[in-house]
């Protein structure tokens, strides 16, 4: 199922991985979500509550049916989109909110309820007999629209926070965001780039088309060399800023090691950037994770 010549994959650099018991073969650059529809896998979850069939839908963060557990060596994640999850080898995930298998999920049978299920029906329908509600109302009603699941083990993985400081912070690396970020670096501000995906260009990856006389790609490449060059500017790839808060402040989660089968750093680190105020920039996590 794969188009020959496109896509921003390693072709040379095969990746081994499991989704729901069964062995598949991906490439570095692959994400879950690609890599399956290369083997045409089309069902991925199931919906909430009614548990209809779902396959993937969008390419990045925002997709909301392609839900995935992935299962670590020392922990267990749930709802990790799979459009995100990057493959790598011995990656092994597995589909959710399901009672029995994907393909024939016992609880399918809530969609021919449907037509009983009407809006405010549990507020309406479960209030008697007080007693029932937390012994048998309530999980019956969380496994039907559960989504995730925990192993119930302490969780092992390394996690860090840090904190950044930066004249300019770019959320995104599209086109704007590029320049955004070459321009402020070109004057001597301090820059932080985040961008939530592994790699730069935002929806220059996939529209093409020409920029300055260049290919899309070639010029993306172009300025990211540019962006690398410049000893005032961080670039964070798999980085997602999460909120903007008082004076300045935005919080983000940085993906340091969960694209790694025996990541030596952090799995994820949550640091704070300080936009503006501080003429100064760097980066101090935890031990030697940190530096600019």
């Amino acid at each position: 199922m794969r188009v020959d010549g496109k896509g921003l994959i390693d072709r040379t650099k095969p990746v081994r991985f499991r989704f729901d018991g069964k062995d598949y073969a991906g490439y570095k650059g692959d994400t879950l979500a690609s890599a399956l529809l290369a083997y045409d896998v089309r069902l991925v979850g199931r919906s909430f509550k009614y548990h209809r069939p779902r396959g993937v839908l969008t390419a990045g963060s925002e997709e909301p049916n392609a839900l995935v557990e992935v299962i670590g060596a020392k922990n267990q994640t749930p709802n990790v989109r799979a459009t995100v999850q990057e493959v790598f080898e011995g990656l092994v995930a597995q589909s959710q909110n399901r009672l029995g298998s994907l393909r024939f999920d016992l609880m399918a049978v809530n969609d021919y309820l449907a037509p009983f299920l009407s809006a405010g029906f549990y507020y309406k329908t479960f209030m008697w007999p007080r007693a029932f509600w937390e012994g048998l109302y309530e999980p019956l009603i969380r496994r039907a629209a559960g989504l995730g699941s925990l192993s119930g083990k302490h969780d092992e993985g390394v996690y860090e926070k840090a904190f950044a400081f930066c004249d300019v912070l770019v959320i995104g690396s599209g086109p704007s965001g590029l320049m955004a970020a070459l321009t402020a670096g070109r004057s001597g501000a301090d820059v932080i780039l985040c961008e939530e995906s592994h790699a730069l260009g935002g929806r220059l990856l996939s529209d093409g088309g020409v920029i300055g006389g260049m290919p899309a790609g070639e010029w993306v490449a172009g300025v990211v060399a540019e962006l690398q060059a410049l000893p005032n500017v961080r670039i964070m790839p798999r980085t997602t800023v999460t909120g903007a808060y008082d004076h300045g402040t935005f919080g983000a989660l940085e993906r340091v090691g969960l694209h790694k089968s025996a990541p030596p750093q952090p799995a994820a680190r949550m640091f704070l950037a300080d936009r503006g105020g501080a003429r100064r920039s760097g980066f101090w996590g935890a031990g030697a994770a940190g530096g600019v």
